[in-house]
């Protein structure tokens, strides 16, 4: 079958070669140029070509085609896999692209309370009332599916005051999405370390209470869940504050599991540089004792009110760890 079509004021010529693939043929463009066409939900190759003469090369479209279909079939097979492995988690409510779509007005840019290299966090409010923070990760997030699946695991069937609660999840097409109680505070990054944008006066009962509720939430994890949790990159951007001012440990893509006869277990470095225990990052030898470095470099953080590597100052003023090293010798 053969039809022309006009398609941004270019006149061309589609060939029907499968069933779901087509041929799009335009005389006016130069040999070799390619793009990708969507219409009606099917897959359409294009070959554009210099005259009428020059025809398609009806081999590299077989190949076109065969290699959608198998990388089609890779990933319904590995979202039907994901499937499998969240029914086997009780406590994840599995939601639909279209509800937190609509929780979250569309995502809209007002709804939005948080961005990073994991994608985007927006403010929303459930089908039951509930307000919620729905965190979107992005295709090139540095959370993939491993990540994504480990969070769940880890933080489905805890619960604590010191943790962040994971409401559920959804995983539609390429969609990865993670549905959390909404806290109104944002992180200590984004508060006490936010450069003075923020409204919050950090006195110094409000700061030992959130050093203390950060040690217990880390405790609990360490001690109380079996197997014991490492996460793996306790920060300030990672202490989430609600109305009160409680801390809650979140974002546990990262988290380790450690069975009670282990003291450790072998495993790639992974963590914020300036949070790093220097033994895990040497040695790759994971143990709890990386979540109290992390913790002790947050605790320094808070006391003084500054990140711990800020490059606005002066050289030897940047990395406060060398200044708190430099003091305690002096």
């Amino acid at each position: 079958m053969e039809l022309f079509l006009k398609f941004c004021n270019i006149l061309q010529r589609k060939t029907t070669v499968h069933d779901q693939f087509h041929i799009i043929y335009c005389p006016a463009l130069h040999a070799g140029e390619q793009t990708r066409l969507g219409c009606l939900s099917v897959p359409l190759k294009c070959y554009f070509c210099s005259s009428d003469r020059e025809e398609p090369q009806v081999d590299s479209i077989v190949m076109t085609c065969f290699s959608f279909l198998c990388n089609r079939r890779l990933e319904v097979a590995k979202h039907s896999a994901e499937l499998d492995e969240l029914s086997g988690f009780d406590n994840v409510n599995l939601y639909s692209y279209k509800e937190l779509r609509i929780a979250t007005n569309g995502f809209s840019d007002i709804n939005k309370i948080g961005e990073g290299g994991y994608g985007s966090v927006y403010k929303g409010k459930l089908k039951n009332g509930r307000m919620a923070a729905i965190k979107v990760l992005s295709s090139e997030s540095r959370q993939g599916v491993k990540e994504f699946m480990t969070e769940i695991q880890v933080i489905s069937d805890i619960e604590h005051e010191n943790l962040v609660k994971l409401y559920g999840c959804c995983v539609e097409a390429n969609q990865r999405i993670l549905v959390y109680n909404y806290l109104e505070n944002n992180s200590l990054a984004q508060t006490l370390l936010g450069g003075g944008h923020c409204s919050i006066q950090f006195s110094w009962q409000t700061r030992v209470k959130i050093c203390i509720g950060v040690a217990r939430g880390l405790a609990y994890l360490h001690v109380d869940v079996r197997p014991h949790v490492v996460h793996r990159d306790i920060k300030a951007s990672n202490i989430l504050l609600d109305k009160d001012l409680t801390p809650k440990i979140s974002d546990f893509g990262m988290a380790r599991l450690i069975p009670p006869n282990m003291t450790h277990v072998s495993t790639r470095v992974a963590g914020t540089i300036g949070y790093l225990a220097p033994e895990y990052a040497i040695g790759g030898q994971l143990t709890r004792k990386a979540d109290v470095y992390g913790y002790g470099v947050l605790l320094i953080e808070i006391v003084s009110g500054r990140c711990n590597t800020d490059t606005r100052l002066p050289a030897d003023e940047q990395y406060i760890l060398e200044r708190v090293n430099y003091s305690g010798t002096s």
